[in-house]
C-alpha cells in the first residue's frame, strides 16, 4: 500500500507533527540554497566558466526564453518567481529515483501552497504593472462587468486545478511504481523510473508555463 508523504510520520507530539512532506521539503529546500551558493560563489564574466555557471545560464536564459514566448513581455521581472517554481517541482519530481525519498509534490498541501503563491503573484505583477483599477478593470471586468462573478470564480478555479493537477500527476506516477514494483520487481519499475523522471520534468515545465500563463494575462497592456 503506498502513502502519501502526508501520511508518513517521522515524529508527533500533542498536535505537532513532523511528517515526510516537512522533512522532503525542508532538504529540498537547503539543497537548492546550497546549490545555489556552491554555482554563484565564483560567477565570472570571462569566456573561461565552470560547468556550474555554464549550466545555470544555460537554464535562466531558457526559462527566460519560454517566459517571453508566452507573456510576449521582458522575462526579466518573472525569472526569479516562475524559474524558483520550475526548479523546485522538476527537484522534487527527480530525487524521486532516490529509494526511500518522497517527493512533496505527491502531497496536496505542497501542491496547494504553490498554486497558492499563484494565485497572490498575479495580482502583485498585474498592479505593478498596470496599477490596482487598470489590472481590476482588464483582469475581472473583461469582456464586460456582468463577466465580474464568473472571472472571480474562473481565479479560484484555475487555482484549484493548478494544485490537483500537480498532486494527481505525481501521486498517480508513485502509485503505479508500487504496483509494478509489487507484480514485476526488476523489469518493469526501472522503465517507469525513467518514464517518472520525464513525467516529473514535463509536470514542472506545464505548472511554470501555466504559472505565466495567467500572470500574463494580469499584466498584459492593450498596446501589447
Amino acid at each position: 500500500m503506498n502513502l502519501t508523504p502526508d501520511q508518513i510520520i517521522f515524529w508527533q507530539r500533542g498536535i505537532i507533527t513532523i511528517n515526510a512532506t516537512l522533512v522532503f521539503t525542508w532538504l529540498i529546500m537547503v539543497l537548492l540554497i546550497f546549490g545555489s551558493w556552491l554555482v554563484t560563489r565564483k560567477l565570472s564574466a570571462s569566456t573561461k566558466i565552470s560547468k556550474g555557471q555554464n549550466l545555470l545560464e544555460v537554464l535562466v536564459l531558457g526559462i527566460g526564453n519560454q517566459i517571453k514566448e508566452v507573456s510576449q513581455q521582458e522575462p526579466e521581472p518573472y525569472t526569479p518567481f516562475v524559474g524558483t517554481l520550475f526548479i523546485f517541482i522538476a527537484v522534487s519530481n527527480l530525487l524521486s529515483i532516490v529509494p526511500g525519498y518522497q517527493p512533496p509534490t505527491g502531497s496536496l498541501s505542497t501542491t496547494a501552497a504553490l498554486a497558492i503563491c499563484v494565485f497572490f503573484a498575479i495580482p502583485l505583477y498585474g498592479i505593478k504593472k498596470q496599477g490596482f483599477m487598470g489590472y481590476f478593470k482588464k483582469y475581472y471586468l473583461q469582456p464586460t462587468p456582468f463577466m465580474l462573478p464568473f472571472n472571480i470564480i474562473s481565479r479560484f478555479s484555475n487555482t484549484i486545478s493548478l494544485s490537483v493537477r500537480l498532486f494527481g500527476n505525481v501521486m498517480s506516477g508513485t502509485m503505479i511504481v508500487g504496483i509494478l514494483l509489487s507484480i514485476a520487481p526488476l523489469f518493469f519499475p526501472i522503465i517507469m523510473q525513467a518514464m517518472g523522471i520525464l513525467t516529473g520534468l514535463i509536470q514542472a515545465y506545464i505548472f511554470a508555463i501555466l504559472a505565466m500563463v495567467f500572470i500574463a494575462a494580469a499584466t498584459q497592456t492593450t498596446n501589447e
